[in-house]
């Protein structure tokens, strides 16, 4: 059993203290294979399942299915550049820049207070 101290320290650790919402454009009808492939995120050893990474959301738009966004959050700047520095990010990134049909589009933030729970 875990000591109070303990889920304490493990808490902090999980709030978010940064954050970037992503807009990605899909080649036409390569919508589906961007959600999929942003989804791998998620696996062991991918950015997504870091413990640092507090958030990941993937979402479609309502009236563009080539239209998707990410919002992360992190523990810190400093660990989510760290973690994409790493040869499996950048491998997901590479692979996702090839479906891409323009630059992705990012706005940072310091989140302040929400909850995520998946």
């Amino acid at each position: 059993m875990e000591s109070p101290h303990s889920l304490t320290e493990k808490k902090e650790a999980m709030i978010a203290n940064y954050g970037f919402n992503a807009t990605l454009t899909a080649k036409p009808h390569m919508g589906d294979r961007l959600v999929d492939l942003l989804l791998t995120g998620l696996h062991e050893g991918s950015p997504g399942a870091s413990e640092h990474c507090v958030v990941y959301l993937v979402s479609r738009s309502a009236s563009d299915p080539d239209v998707v966004h990410v919002t992360e959050g992190w523990t810190s700047e400093k660990d989510h550049h760290r973690i994409f520095a790493g040869e499996a990010a950048q491998t997901i990134v590479a692979r996702i820049d090839e479906l891409l049909a323009k630059e992705p589009e990012y706005t940072d933030y310091v989140p302040v207070r929400g909850k995520a729970d998946f």
